[in-house]
């Protein structure tokens, strides 16, 4: 006999499982040196610095108001991102139903917060610091996680603001529906 089914207490951890890789992906995009590289590779540029390979120089965007902004916008997302982590479990082990909605508010705005940063830095670099017309300039793996833990906590701030509609499934007080029963 095979059935499958929801079952909403065993399934309700893979929400705070994909908020920790959203972390992690935040913490590889802040710290990663790649944001930026040239197709030639003598120029690379991370969050913090762009670097010109062929000198060894490196310049802080950090000295730029836009660097500063699109620094501080990820930061304060990620620190939201960790916020709503641990908030997650204290929500989903408790029948604290009424934290989830404000969990998935707070993560709309670590969204919102990360794609302003994730506008600024491309434009703004292009116009300010990518000085050589011939080279063309890629944005790399680094620049993706960002993008990538963007999208993930836009998934789960939809998946969190949903879930209260489904309380007595997440309370164990229905019993499992079934998609397919065999007679």
């Amino acid at each position: 006999m095979f059935k499958c089914g929801i079952a909403y207490p065993r399934c309700k951890w893979i929400l705070p499982l994909l908020l920790l890789f959203a972390i992690i992906f935040d913490i590889i995009a802040l710290a990663g040196k790649g944001w930026v590289e040239t197709e030639s590779g003598r120029e690379y540029a991370s969050l913090w610095e762009a670097c010109k390979v062929y000198n060894n120089h490196c310049d802080s965007i950090q000295d730029f108001a836009w660097g500063k902004a699109a620094a501080a916008l990820l930061i304060i997302g990620f620190i939201i991102l960790i916020l709503c982590f641990i908030v997650s479990f204290i929500a989903l082990c408790s029948p604290r139903i009424s934290l989830l909605r404000i969990i998935g508010a707070l993560l709309f705005l670590a969204v919102i917060l990360q794609i302003i940063a994730l506008v600024i830095y491309p434009v703004k670099f292009t116009s300010d610091l990518a000085v050589s017309p011939s080279e063309n300039y890629l944005y790399s793996w680094t620049y993706g996680f960002g993008w990538g833990s963007t999208i993930i906590m836009f998934g789960c701030g939809i998946f969190f603001c949903c879930l209260p509609n489904f309380e007595d499934e997440l309370l164990g007080n229905v019993k499992t529906k079934y998609f397919y029963t065999s007679s």
